[in-house]
């Protein structure tokens, strides 16, 4: 019975070799010296099927009543079920000759190194309670930014759109030239360069005679107008003689405006003024 005196080790086999050494206590206390490992293999399978029967048993006993863990009268009753009596329980629990099994000893869980990880855990508060769990990471209640601020400058959105356009007309590029007839760069027969095939039309100067709607892009139009009108990159003396002129121009409606009857009324006549004095 060497199984008996051979130390438990931690393992995916542990139950299984608990079990091993508790059948073999079981044949020391009824009389046997050796046993075959086959025949040993066998009790043992045996005895995990009838621990995992009562489990399973038990466990629908203690969800039929409602309740989360299986108690003792859950216990009774998948046995009472099994065939099983329970009378003698408590004699054979207290017989003379039986063996205590040592406890296995118990490895130490490996700590799994936590993935997002700020800062220091916090220490509760003294008016928290000690039995309820630890705050959590503080990355779990801290607010951190997860996106980064627009882009506002000038030059990289200008860059960007041209990106975006170069690769628009890019794409498409590649579409009429997979879809279209297409004509070969050099005088091979394979679709390496491929350019799109030009179409002429006959006669090529119709075109321009006949009349069309102007379509204008209003994009490009806003896009100049805003570049006409920037004064940010304009020197300050510039700046400064646009203003001036802007405020003389000012001046000049305004005292335009001020006087408008003075410019309607015809001037009087030397002589009607002697005539009537």
């Amino acid at each position: 019975m060497a199984e008996s005196t051979e130390k438990v080790e931690s393992g995916p086999d542990a139950r299984r070799r608990i079990l091993n050494i508790a059948v073999s206590t079981v044949l020391l206390e009824s009389g046997f010296d050796a046993a075959d490992k086959l025949s040993l293999e066998t009790l043992t399978e045996l005895l995990q099927c009838f621990l995992t029967e009562v489990g399973n048993s038990a466990r629908g006993y203690c969800e039929v009543a409602g309740r989360v863990e299986p108690v003792l009268s859950d216990v009774v009753m998948a046995l009472i079920n099994m065939g099983i009596s329970t009378q003698n329980i408590e004699q054979y629990a207290a017989r003379p000759n039986r063996h205590v099994i040592q406890p296995p000893q118990q490895a130490p869980a490996p700590r799994t190194p936590a993935m997002l990880s700020a800062g220091s855990k916090a220490k509760p508060p003294p008016h928290i309670p000690y039995h309820l769990p630890p705050l959590p990471d503080p990355h779990a209640y801290i607010r951190t930014p997860t996106h980064k601020q627009p882009v506002t400058e000038y030059e990289a959105i200008r860059e960007k759109a041209a990106n975006q356009k170069r690769d628009i007309e890019k794409a498409l590029t590649k579409f009429l030239a997979k879809t279209s007839e297409t004509h070969n760069l050099f005088n091979t027969d394979d679709q390496v360069f491929p350019l799109i095939a030009c179409k002429p039309t006959f006669p090529a100067y119709l075109p321009c005679l006949l009349p069309t709607d102007q379509v204008f892009d209003f994009d490009e139009l806003e896009y100049h107008f805003q570049v006409a009108n920037r004064t940010e990159d304009m020197p300050a003396d510039k700046k400064e003689s646009d203003n001036e002129g802007e405020g003389g121009d000012d001046n000049a409606n305004n005292s335009q405006s001020e006087n408008p009857n003075n410019d309607s009324q015809p001037p009087s006549s030397p002589d009607r003024n002697k005539s009537g004095g």
